[in-house]
């Protein structure tokens, strides 16, 4: 059975991971080329605070908290709040940050008239409130579930509820992609199709996605497409 409702994680899914974007946080912030070494899930091993949160050792607001400090002294600053970083880190320019593979896999769900929601632990608390507006692809979701406000997080199970819920859709009926494996996890046990997002194979993974939706892959997300993540 195919399923009718397609529901996305937006850091790391939709936008490319601050990992990703080195260059262009060096850049915003006036930091010298290569002083951000921390890469998270492309360098895990040269990563321990990483580590650390893969094994639940701290929560994933942890990590960001932590790195928000770090780069916060790197330019003379205490940056106390998340959402200082990522603002400060991309800028006005939202739009480079978004994974086109996103685009593609939304643009197809649409066109097969499947329904679009995002479940996210922190996408207000960390683009800051007027992000939507500064975002047109967001008006493609007609449901937003956001931790932000919730105070819900994945993988708590009333996360994936409020979202199915919202949706008027049964949960076997929604396809939910995350890049981290414990919120897909509890995604499976709330009884949504599941897809790991991989950030090393993007175009892999909302093509996987798209199949779950029965819905037709463009040629961005087709089985032969590269899938370079810079």
């Amino acid at each position: 059975m195919t399923a009718s409702a397609l529901v996305l994680d937006f850091g790391g899914v939709i936008s490319r991971m601050l990992f990703e974007t080195h260059d262009l946080t060096e850049q915003a912030l006036g930091l010298a080329p290569g002083v951000l070494t921390w890469r998270g899930p492309f360098d895990p091993d040269s990563d321990p605070l990483w580590q650390d949160m893969q094994a639940d050792k701290i929560s994933e607001r942890d990590y960001w908290m932590a790195r928000t400090r770090e780069v916060g002294q790197l330019v003379g600053e205490e940056w106390i709040l998340m959402e200082t970083f990522v603002q400060r880190a991309r800028g006005a320019d939202v739009q480079s940050v978004i994974r086109p593979e996103a685009v593609a896999a939304i643009g197809a769900a649409q066109a097969a008239g499947k329904r679009l929601a995002i479940l996210s632990n922190e996408l207000d608390l960390f683009y800051g409130a007027d992000f939507r507006s500064r975002l047109p692809l967001l008006q493609a979701f007609e449901v937003i579930v956001d931790a932000t406000y919730t105070g819900v997080l994945k993988p708590d199970p009333r996360a994936y509820a409020a979202v199915t819920e919202a949706l008027g859709v049964p949960a076997h009926e929604c396809v939910f992609v995350d890049d981290q494996m414990r919120n897909v996890n509890g995604g499976q046990r709330a009884g949504l199709q599941v897809v790991h997002f991989d950030v090393l194979r993007p175009a892999a993974s909302f093509g996987h996605a798209l199949d779950l939706l029965g819905a037709r892959r463009p040629a961005l997300l087709s089985p032969c497409a590269g899938s370079a993540f810079f």
